[in-house]
């Protein structure tokens, strides 16, 4: 991870939010961007108040859009404006918000829970149509257990059930502060 990269990341997250809160339009990536942008990757972008709280946090495990850098412009405008657990960001906060950006890896199945460590692996857990996803390396979780019930949680799992798949994935994150 340069800090060219992590620059990239966090400046395309902010500046998205933020022109798509004064004027409802999505920006274009900037020309000759580091080359990671160029690929397909899913995204994660988090947005926390000055105090920590969390604001807004919308992403994509595997790409929806042709790269990473419009991954991440489509996924801050929708962590300000579109997470259902929080009001759309006000152009008056911008400036208190903190960014961070989640690129994600590829999916793993995890046949063994032992393959499976908190700090180090997001968790996926999937049934059917149902799918729970936890970022790796969040404050409070720190054991696999914990991990896999709240993402189990997030969509009405039983860990216990039948049938269920568990998935890992590594990211690189990018955070201001």
């Amino acid at each position: 991870m340069s800090n060219t990269e992590r620059e990239t990341a966090l400046t395309l997250a902010r500046d998205s939010l933020t022109l798509y809160v004064k004027e409802e339009k999505f920006i274009l990536p900037p020309k000759n961007l580091p080359q990671l942008f160029y690929n397909p990757r899913g995204a994660f972008v988090s947005i926390k108040d000055i105090d920590g709280n969390l604001r807004g946090c919308i992403g994509t495990l595997e790409p929806t859009k042709e790269n990473l850098a419009y991954e991440i412009i489509q996924n801050a405008v929708s962590a300000g404006t579109n997470d259902p657990r929080f009001p759309e960001v006000l152009i008056s906060e911008i400036n208190k918000l903190q960014f961070s950006v989640d690129v994600i890896s590829p999916l793993e199945y995890v046949s063994d829970t032992n393959q499976l460590d908190a700090q180090k692996y997001g968790v996926v857990i999937e049934k059917d149509y149902r799918r729970g996803v936890l970022l790796p390396d969040l404050e409070g979780v720190d054991t696999v257990f914990n991990q896999l019930r709240i993402a189990s949680q997030k969509v009405d799992l039983s860990l216990d059930e039948q049938g269920i798949k568990i998935y890992r994935f590594k990211v690189t994150r990018f955070s201001e502060g």
